[in-house]
């Protein structure tokens, strides 16, 4: 319906559709925002419904109940689409209403205290924007004035001063790099700080405590096996033998990757072999097999 149709049907209050009879309120219609008028009708249905029928997983014993519930959901929606037994839907979703209300208005206050919530977030987040960049305009301003400043001291040291003039530039330049540098450091730790301390007030999860390896009861099967000095092993020659770095990365030690490759061999000689799989008990093996297998 046009909007001027709508103005001179509706506007002195609610009237009759003209080709439905059905009872109409201006403030029902709304702009056309699809071309399918079909799709249009969905959207709104789908909009209404999300309103009332809000349960979250949380509300639920089960995943099984939620699946159900969300299915009921659908097949309303579904019956209100199509123009499928609209009036025992509504007085469904009437009974849904009445049995559900406490629900229902505990889930839409956590939806607008979530939506405020990000509003908050995004408020806060244009600030932290627009403070940087009035530190960085800031910073560009007492640069400029520091460069012209250091500019007239040179100047006036040139004319009073009997001294070497490259020296005097290269001291006057020195200065005014570290000055440039600590007016540049200063902010971003002001700014770092910052941060943290904002993302360390938005955390609520208790930190963990420290892992301490020397409280540990830690068995390494050290006694289980003996390190050689040296194993047939050509790929760690051809790494050991990499004098460009090439291949080795920094603080590598085959040692270690051969004593890894021990421990892990050993580490299953006291597991029991899966039932059924052997008809007699395996021999029992010992540390030297282990050696021996792995060189």
């Amino acid at each position: 319906m046009c909007e001027s149709c709508i103005d001179r049907l509706f506007t002195l209050g609610p009237a009759p559709c003209p080709i439905c009879n059905k009872i109409l309120r201006k403030l029902a219609f709304t702009p056309q925002t699809f071309e399918d008028l079909d799709v249009e009708k969905e959207v709104a249905v789908r909009r209404r419904i999300a309103k009332e029928f809000n349960k979250r997983r949380e509300d639920f014993p089960d995943l099984r109940s939620y699946n159900d519930y969300l299915e009921e959901v659908e097949d309303i929606a579904f019956n209100l689409i199509n123009d499928i037994d609209v009036a025992e839907t509504e007085a469904r979703i009437a009974q849904y209403k009445i049995e559900n209300a406490a629900i229902i208005e505990q889930n839409l206050q956590r939806e607008e205290q979530y939506a405020q919530y990000l509003k908050e977030q995004e408020e806060a987040d244009r600030l932290e924007r627009e403070q940087r960049a009035a530190e960085l305009k800031k910073l560009e301003e007492e640069e400029r004035e520091e460069k012209e400043k250091g500019r007239q001291e040179l100047i006036d040291k040139l004319e009073t001063s009997d001294k070497d003039v490259k020296k005097l530039i290269a001291r006057s330049r020195a200065e005014a790099m570290k000055r440039a540098a600590a007016r540049i450091i200063t902010p971003a730790l002001r700014s770092t700080s910052h941060l943290l301390r904002s993302r360390a007030a938005q955390s609520t999860a208790v930190p963990d405590v420290p892992h301490v390896p020397l409280q540990d009861d830690w068995y390494a099967y050290e006694d289980k096996f003996t390190l050689r000095d040296d194993y047939d092993d050509p790929v760690s020659d051809a790494v050991r033998k990499d004098r460009e770095g090439i291949m080795r990365a920094g603080g590598y030690r085959v040692e270690e990757a051969w004593e890894r490759a021990l421990r892990f061999a050993v580490a299953g000689l006291d597991v029991r072999p899966l039932q059924g799989l052997r008809s007699e008990p395996p021999p029992a093996s010992t540390s030297q097999d282990v050696v021996m297998t792995a060189a």
